[in-house]
């Protein structure tokens, strides 16, 4: 809908408002969440950035002229719903997701969704420890956030200098990461909404850096000096050589593992040309290994249904090698 809201030079004005205040609201995210003494990370970032997404778009409405406020139909007049103290009621993030309108890609609405999620999980209820959780989730908003401000507004309003790579600096060890999922300050209403959440979308936006943005280190050999494009040097930030340099943060975490249900093993090991590797077989074939033992590494549990990783994967296809006669 498309309204003649206010003079040129008023919606200019308001605009310039709302985006300097989302900017703050972004900054004001990382700013807490890279405190070393802060300790309510997560829940303040979602918190905060949500204030700063929102006020985002109300600046790309208002320059679009869409009257983003609440209203409803009396009569055949427009009554427009107000707040207890008489402000007008304007649209909450979701709202501006949702508009037919949005100029927002489907993949950073989901990551938004996600964090709306989240906020709604725990404001009612207490948790603790959940940054490493989603930290992917947090850092993709903050990327997503300076690409749009960028593209929608110009490249005066940027924070390439403001946000480094990773928001988060404590590092998580694998052995932290292994337990991270049986983590008891994660409470199950919040693991239960994101394997909801990530049920019902799809692969394409699971996998897409703009609803979860992760990084991965790996070690690439070259023949002579010079041929890299950039060396990374990791040494300990103990050492007298660390405390001359000029420190950047970035969590370190073990990637997550691969997980599949028992029928997209079946369905895997089909398509590589075992038709007749069925349910039942795999079920016996894991009975008869103990595969499920946890000394075995082979799996887990994630409410209450049981994946298997990559490592029984291939004993699975080993197994249809042998057998390949009858399974073929």
């Amino acid at each position: 809908m498309v309204v003649k809201l206010a003079s040129q030079k008023r919606v200019k004005s308001i605009k310039n408002e709302l985006l300097i205040k989302a900017r703050e609201a972004i900054l004001s995210a990382v700013q807490i969440y890279n405190n070393p003494q802060t300790l309510f990370k997560a829940e303040s970032f979602i918190a905060l950035s949500v204030i700063g997404w929102t006020y985002l778009l109300h600046a790309y409405y208002r320059s679009a002229r869409v009257d983003y406020r609440y209203f409803k139909i009396v009569g055949r007049r427009k009554r427009f719903v107000k707040t207890r103290g008489g402000a007008f009621k304007y649209w909450e993030l979701e709202k501006c997701l949702d508009f037919p309108e949005c100029p927002i890609d489907q993949e950073t609405k989901s990551n938004l969704k996600f964090l709306i999620g989240i906020r709604h999980e725990i404001e009612h209820q207490m948790t603790q420890r959940i940054d490493e959780y989603i930290s992917a989730k947090l850092q993709a908003c903050a990327i997503n956030f300076d690409h749009y401000i960028c593209e929608l507004f110009g490249e005066k309003y940027n924070l390439h200098d403001k946000l480094s790579l990773a928001i988060q600096f404590s590092p998580l060890s694998p052995q932290q990461g292994k337990t991270l999922l049986n983590n008891s300050f994660i409470t199950s209403n919040v693991k239960n909404f994101i394997s909801d959440f990530e049920n019902n979308i799809t692969d394409t936006t699971l996998e897409s850096s703009r609803y979860s943005y992760r990084v991965i280190f790996t070690r690439v050999n070259t023949n002579r000096k010079g041929q890299a494009d950039q060396v990374v040097e990791f040494v300990d930030a103990d050492s007298p050589y660390a405390k001359g340099l000029k420190k950047s943060y970035a969590v370190i975490k073990e990637t997550e593992k691969n997980k599949y249900l028992p029928s997209e093993i079946v369905k895997l090991m089909q398509k590589k040309g075992y038709k007749k590797f069925s349910m039942h077989k795999h079920t016996c074939l894991w009975q008869s290994k103990d595969a499920k033992n946890e000394k075995n590494k082979y799996g887990t549990t994630v409410c209450k249904k049981w994946y298997w990783y990559d490592n029984w994967l291939e004993v699975v296809e080993e197994y249809c090698k042998q057998h390949s006669a009858e399974l073929t």
